[in-house]
């Protein structure tokens, strides 16, 4: 009797570990790190601020302008990435930016800059996709991070988070976030 019980919590518990993570059932694709920090700001929001209407699925639907500062001089190019860790099914993607010029110091709203390429985001639509979150939801919080390199990215415009994470694991010498928040 003890042995079935046991056995049964054995099996339940690796039934549900395969859920824990994102939505697709976790990811074992390494987060990118370094030591050095660039420092993200926007002229629309601050740190933990509320991401104006413009920005969002209730307004323009256009990327806020950002600031970048502290890029290493001899990064190769820059990455971007905007997710929101609160929707219910687990991280959704907003944004996927790379190969972005590594002397490039702001993006106006709206602005892709030349040579830079755009990936899918969790609406299934290449470029920004702006805060969007269910109706009724705590305000949810938006990661922008941006990564710089130490060479432009092997990647093809239909890349994914966890393809930007593999091409950036070994590559990445600096990075930094910029966390607003959205509630409708």
């Amino acid at each position: 009797m003890r042995r079935n019980f046991l056995t049964a919590v054995l099996v339940t518990t690796m039934g549900i570990l395969p859920s824990c993570g994102d939505a697709k059932g976790g990811s074992s694709v390494p987060t990118p790190s370094a030591s050095h920090r660039i420092a993200v700001t926007s002229s629309a929001f601050t740190e933990g601020g509320t991401i104006p209407r413009r920005h969002t699925c209730d307004g323009e639907d256009v990327s806020p302008p950002l600031a970048f500062s502290g890029v290493p001089a001899d990064a190769g190019g820059l990455a971007l990435v905007v997710e929101d860790p609160d929707a219910p099914h687990g991280t959704f993607t907003h944004w996927l930016m790379w190969d972005i010029g590594p002397h490039t110091t702001e993006l106006a709203a709206g602005q892709v800059p030349p040579g830079a390429t755009q990936g899918r985001n969790g609406f299934r639509k290449t470029g920004y996709g702006g805060p969007c979150p269910p109706r009724g939801d705590k305000p949810h919080h938006y990661v922008f991070s941006v990564y710089a390199t130490d060479r432009p990215l092997d990647l093809t415009a239909g890349a994914t988070p966890d393809g930007i994470r593999r091409a950036l694991a070994g590559h990445t010498l600096a990075t930094g976030t910029l966390t607003g928040r959205y509630g409708r």
